[in-house]
């Protein structure tokens, strides 16, 4: 579905640290080859990497160590994150838990009954990581002010629905900040993200969408979360990933909650 469909391309990943380097994520000299490629994100691919493993790597030669040490960070504190095996010293190659199940999303599509306790779920997994403090190393929300931690990309696409329960995946975009900057960015990438297959497909999955997202808000305080919002989605739509009419309808939304 539009801009969540492009957020797919790390639905496999991250388990047993090493040796901890520098950063605070497991580091070894290097990796073995990877098996084949399984998908492709905007910044790096993603492959088979033996029994129960993937293997990120990043295209454009950026450090993933960071990623690492925050998902290490999280899964310290018992939150619902893939465990990371092995960073490579370079940090270009991040080697993770392969996830069995399917993400958020394909769970409703296969199961829309379930509609209401997936927007609770999600709701839950927000306020779970809301109560984590950032540490000190983790960069500054784009804007509001806070001291807890964001995932800033945390919707549908971006948990996997496992056996042991639902865990949540994609962690560069991680901040520290307000959490209502983190619920507002997710109410946004929720009602805003195109939805291909024609007019009709659009308008019965705009239907099922619009209750999900209710669902989802129900749980929050939306005072803080509006006074945010227009804030949160002037930052979001320089994103180049966004669609000229996904930018356009977020700044609809913005607008229409400003009022």
């Amino acid at each position: 579905m539009g801009v969540w469909a492009r957020r797919l391309g790390f639905e496999s990943e991250f388990i047993r640290p090493r040796r901890p380097g520098p950063a605070g994520a497991p580091t070894v000299a290097g990796v073995n080859e990877p098996g084949r490629l399984l998908a492709s994100g905007r910044d790096a691919d993603i492959f088979e990497y033996g029994p129960g493993l993937v293997l990120r790597r990043s295209r454009a030669g950026q450090s993933l160590a960071l990623e690492a040490r925050t998902m290490e960070y999280v899964r310290s504190h018992g939150y619902p994150v893939p465990a990371v095996d092995s960073l490579s010293d370079d940090g270009n190659d991040l080697v993770m838990e392969r996830l069995q199940g399917p993400s958020m999303l394909e769970a409703l599509e296969r199961r829309p009954w379930s509609l209401q306790r997936c927007a609770s779920i999600l709701a839950d997994l927000h306020h779970e990581l809301h109560e984590l403090a950032a540490p000190a190393w983790v960069p500054a929300a784009p804007c509001g002010e806070g001291d807890r931690l964001l995932h800033l990309d945390l919707h549908p696409l971006n948990v996997i629905m496992t056996g042991r329960g639902p865990v949540v995946i994609d962690w560069p975009n991680a901040v520290r900040g307000d959490p209502a900057v983190d619920v507002a960015l997710t109410w946004a990438l929720m009602s805003c993200g195109e939805i291909p297959g024609g007019s009709l497909k659009a308008a019965l999955l705009g239907r099922f969408r619009t209750s999900l997202v209710e669902g989802f808000l129900r749980h929050f305080d939306l005072g803080p979360v509006r006074a945010c919002l227009l804030e949160a989605v002037t930052w979001k739509v320089r994103d180049p990933h966004l669609s000229k009419g996904e930018q356009a309808a977020m700044r609809a939304l913005a607008g229409r909650e400003a009022d």
